[in-house]
Parts: structure tokens; C-alpha cells; sequence
């Protein structure tokens, strides 16, 4: 699908604001009604934060979400939620995630959550611009977790004995999730499967572009649909071999519009693939690292920028953080933003290019 060139966009995920943090810990004490103002406020702020900043794609930031995937295994029926993790003190690693057991089949009869997520940011963005939604420049965002990543949380039992099949069991989900989406007028979404580029060194590729595009083949081509490879941002870790290496060529089969990679934390090591995805897709390149809170100036975007257009053409160029914000702190998160937007505006006027 066509995009302006060199635009900017974020993976999904923005930094609670600290009042939300410490609602969180306290639900029990608020009512419904307050629960759902918490939302809409914490909605609103990550909107007006990503549109201050001039970003051309945004999201909800994901503001209803425990970290970008927890919160989905409350719509899920089938499993015992853990209650708590089983190590809670210590520097933090990604078994401080707890796993939850299966009990049953897993369904979600109430879907999981992302379409009102995405209708509520319609009418927040559009109330946020002053304009109706249809006419907003702006293009608003969805990002839903892939099967195989959701899978990662769920320990197997006698039913699902291995992540392969619980991953094919919530693949019918995710993938209803998607066209449901898709029916009311989400016209891009990010399917998130940060555990397939994790785990790529040790599984078989093919096996999971197979996953992936078995999941998204109903709404491919029908709306703008992207994917995120990184390897783990829980409290700021990785969890995989930082190498891109091992995916290709065969996660070249994607059937995606855009494939986002994580560059900048790596020092833009392998920086030449984005020259060979751009053959057939587009890229979106992180030029953010969203692990450090050293603030990008305005000028090591644009060199980072001038940097993928020796690799890539500039049609086939977004820009984006390394993964979501989710684990940065607000004040910094905001500032980053602000300067990869600022950046990517002096290379388009240098380059007489149009936002849009």
C-alpha cells in the first residue's frame, strides 16, 4: 500500500503515565466507572504525546495493556491465571514473567480486546484533532501479538503437549482478531512476533513463516500489515542472540507489507538487510534505541536516516524506536519522538521530499 516517503511510526506500545502505574496496584479501589476514565485518560495522553511529537502513524500506546501481550490471557478461557511470578525479587530477566497452566480448550469468545481498543482510539484521535476520523492525515495503528509469541506464556499439558500446538490453537484466535479489526476500518496493523526472531536460531524458519502467514492470509492485502523483530525488551533485556542472520532468507516469505527491525541498539549491525527486504517490502528501520537513556539528537537521526538511504530507497523507508516504549520512562520516550521526527523532517526537506 502506498505511504509518504521516510515516515515515521512507532511498534505500539508508550509508557504509562505514573498515575496509571499506581492505579494498577490498586484496581480494587476504584470503581468501574473510574476504571474506565483511567483508560480514556491514559489513552488521551499517549495521543496527544505522538501527535506532539508529529509522528505520521500512532497508537493507543497501548494503554490498557499489561506490558504489550500480559493482558491478553484474561480474554482467554482455558488457562488458570498465575497469580504471582516465580522469582519476584533480584535484577530483572524474563522469568520474573509468570506462565500460566492450561486447563481446558482455549477460546476467547469475547475476542481479545483489540477491536474496542481501536475504536476507542478512533474517537479519542479524532476528538484529540478536531477533525472525523476519515479525514485525519494521521494513520492510526493496531498491534496485535502473534499465536507463536502468545503461546510462550502457556505451560503445556496433555491436551497441547508442546508450543507448537498451543501455538495452532490460538491461531484461529488471533487470526479472527485480525478480521475483525480489519471489518471496522483498522487500516494498518502490526502483528507482533518478537519470540519467532528470539527462538529463529534454534527453530525452523520455514516452520514459522508458515505460523505467521497462516495467521494474517485472510486480511493480507487488505489492509497494511507489518511485523516487529527484535529480541526481547522485558525491563530492558534482550532474550535472544541479537543476529537477524539466522531468519533469512526465509522470513523474506512474509506476507507483510513491512518488516520492522531493530537497529539502532546493535549499532546498525546487519544493516545491509535492509537493502535486501526493500527488493519486495518495506522497511521500517529502528533508529531509536528505546534500552538507553541517552537522548538521540536531532542530528544522529538524520545521519542514522542518510545512512539507510544508502541501502534502501527512500519510498521504501520508515523510522521507528527499536521496539515499543513500554519499558522507557515517559520523559524520555517523549523526547526521543520529538527528535526522530525532527531528524527525518531535515532529511525529506534536504531530499525535497513531501510528508505525504
Amino acid at each position: 500500500m502506498p505511504h509518504p516517503s521516510l515516515r515515521t511510526t512507532v511498534i505500539g506500545s508508550y509508557p504509562f503515565p505514573g498515575w496509571l502505574e499506581f492505579a494498577c496496584r490498586n484496581l480494587d479501589q476504584f470503581g468501574e466507572t473510574d476504571r474506565e476514565e483511567l483508560i480514556e485518560d491514559a489513552v488521551l495522553v499517549a495521543i496527544h504525546d505522538q501527535l506532539e511529537a508529529g509522528l505520521d502513524v500512532i497508537t493507543d500506546g497501548e494503554q490498557t495493556r499489561l506490558d504489550f501481550n500480559l493482558s491478553f490471557y484474561g480474554f482467554l478461557e482455558g488457562i488458570e491465571l498465575e497469580s504471582a511470578p516465580p522469582r519476584r525479587f533480584g535484577p530483572p530477566a524474563h522469568d520474573q514473567r509468570g506462565r500460566h497452566k492450561v486447563v481446558g480448550e482455549l477460546r476467547a469468545p469475547r475476542g481479545l480486546g483489540t477491536v474496542q481498543d481501536f475504536e476507542r482510539l478512533k474517537r479519542l484521535a479524532s476528538a484529540e484533532l478536531g477533525t472525523r476520523n476519515s479525514e485525519l492525515a494521521t494513520i492510526l495503528k493496531a498491534s496485535v501479538p502473534g499465536p507463536y509469541t502468545l503461546s510462550g506464556r502457556l505451560v503445556p499439558n496433555q491436551q497441547y503437549q508442546d508450543r507448537y500446538a498451543l501455538t495452532e490453537a490460538l491461531l484461529p484466535i488471533v487470526r479472527d482478531e485480525l478480521m475483525r479489526l480489519v471489518k471496522v476500518g483498522c487500516q494498518e496493523i502490526c502483528v507482533d512476533e518478537p519470540s519467532m526472531s528470539c527462538y529463529a536460531h534454534r527453530e525452523d524458519p520455514k516452520r514459522l513463516v508458515d505460523i505467521f502467514n497462516r495467521t494474517v492470509d485472510p486480511v493480507y492485502q487488505r489492509c497494511r500489515l507489518s511485523t516487529h523483530l527484535c529480541f526481547g525488551n522485558f525491563k530492558g533485556r534482550a532474550v535472544g542472540p541479537r543476529r537477524y542472520a539466522p531468519m533469512f532468507p526465509a522470513f523474506h516469505g512474509l506476507l507483510v507489507d513491512e518488516i520492522h527491525l531493530e537497529m539502532a541498539s546493535r549499532e546498525f549491525a546487519e544493516l545491509e538487510l535492509i537493502g535486501e527486504i526493500a527488493r519486495e517490502k518495506d522497511v521500517a528501520v529502528g533508529i531509536i534505541d528505546v534500552k538507553s537513556y541517552y537522548i538521540e539528537t536531532v542530528e544522529d537521526v538524520a545521519n542514522r536516516v542518510c545512512a539507510c538511504l544508502t541501502q534502501a530507497p527512500a519510498e521504501r523507508l520508515s523510522f521507528a524506536p527499536d521496539c515499543g516504549l513500554s519499558q522507557t520512562a515517559r520523559w524520555a520516550a517523549r523526547q526521543k519522538l520529538k527528535n526522530m521526527v525532527e531528524g527525518v523532517r531535515r532529511v525529506r526537506e534536504e531530499l525535497n521530499l513531501t510528508k505525504a
